[in-house]
């Protein structure tokens, strides 16, 4: 059997801009991506913190080492800047791997840098 895991996470990222006139999808920092091994057109869910929404998008690669988290497109209707967003990214996963499996957690600080 396949179970759908949380693979890894961006814990707490502070959204930098919104850009509705953008075509769509959520700019993150390289680095941020990198670290979380999440790449460039991957979906994931979004929470956001402040207030409550739930969506799915992809990510697009933002300038490494900016601290960039923008909002783009419709998905700027879901937040704003200063907003604390954790971002997921999922995997199947056999039931046979999962003993070994935990997910990669990024924690950032207040400009989006990782901690630790």
């Amino acid at each position: 059997m396949l179970r759908l895991i949380c693979r890894a996470k961006l814990h707490r990222l502070t959204v930098t801009e919104a850009n509705i006139a953008y075509e769509g999808s959520l700019t993150i920092d390289d680095k941020l991506l990198k670290a979380a091994d999440i790449i460039p057109g991957e979906q994931v869910q979004v929470v956001n913190l402040n207030n409550g929404e739930r969506f799915e998008t992809y990510v697009i690669e933002g300038k490494s080492d900016s601290g960039v988290v923008c909002l783009n497109g419709g998905t700027a209707r879901l937040g704003a800047p200063g907003d604390k967003l954790i971002v997921m990214s999922y995997a199947l996963v056999d039931d046979k791997e999962i003993k070994n499996f935990s997910p990669k957690v990024i924690l950032v600080d207040e400009r989006n840098r990782i901690k630790g």
